[in-house]
């Protein structure tokens, strides 16, 4: 007898019994963090708001949620809806993307992220909305005015429902525009408004100079831009900042210049049409 159990390999016996216990362990581990995630209940709501614009803030997501879905705080965390959450968060019409869920602290994390508006739109009736980086319209609001480009005048498409996309050729061309100018440090600072004549023609409104600068549409927007540059510092300089009218690059290689009282063809012109 002495003899078998001298013969027990007791280290391995002893390797067997500490691994037995180690998974007893984790089994029981597991056991009571599923029982408490079952059990525990929302000890806090933190709410993060990103995103360049103020249109709403962490008052107005908490309370939409408590509004809508009762008190959040004190609900045991298997039963948030976490999922409906982000639904209702998503129909602001200033959310572009909503995140929902609970930590192991029992904190329920909301995050959200603004959207973000490039343009405001005043038609012809002077209806008023924005217009996002997807071409989105987002309504107005007293509560933030967002430094963005205006662009008015015969402007017909209207608003009828938050998050509607742009629909006629215009209003895509005026936002053609602002993503063109709006991160350049020349033309950002120069375009103060954008207007729509009554041919539908885009006119640049300048923070310099009186010159009505003609665009046209968004066709060919790098080309109009650098006949724009060469009227600065190549006529501006000779012919005085009074002299024009308008100034028209709708055109290919033009540069046509309305000088007050009749219309002229400058020298320059001629030679940009000519190559």
């Amino acid at each position: 007898m002495l003899k078998f159990v001298h013969n027990i390999p007791w280290r391995i016996v002893g390797y067997f019994f500490l691994a037995a216990i180690g998974l007893f362990g984790i089994g029981m581990l597991m056991s009571l963090v599923k029982t408490k995630d079952t059990v525990q209940i929302c000890t806090s709501m933190k709410v993060m708001v990103e995103g360049k614009e103020t249109f709403i803030d962490q008052h107005d997501i908490s309370d939409l949620v408590n509004k809508e879905f009762g008190r959040i705080v004190g609900t045991e965390l298997a039963t948030l809806p976490s999922e409906q959450i982000e639904k209702a968060l998503l129909k602001l019409p200033y959310v572009a993307t909503a995140e929902v869920h609970a930590d192991m602290d029992g904190v329920l994390q909301i995050a959200v992220t603004q959207r973000e508006v490039i343009l405001r739109i005043v038609n012809n009736v002077g209806q008023e909305y924005y217009v996002d980086t997807d071409g989105a319209k987002v309504p107005v609001t007293l509560k933030y005015v967002p430094h963005v480009l205006v662009a008015n005048g015969n402007i017909t498409e209207g608003y009828k429902t938050a998050l509607d996309t742009i629909q006629t050729q215009l209003v895509k061309d005026l936002l053609s525009i602002v993503k063109h100018v709006k991160n350049d440090p020349l033309w950002s600072n120069q375009i103060v408004q954008l207007f729509v004549n009554e041919q539908k023609d885009i006119e640049i409104i300048p923070r310099v100079g009186t010159q009505q600068l003609l665009l046209g549409d968004a066709d060919n927007l790098d080309g109009k831009l650098d006949r724009l540059s060469i009227f600065y510092t190549k006529i501006l300089p000779k012919v005085g900042s009074d002299a024009y009218k308008t100034v028209n690059v709708k055109f290919d290689d033009q540069i046509i210049c309305e000088r007050k009282g009749s219309w002229v063809l400058d020298s320059l012109q001629m030679k940009l049409k000519m190559n």
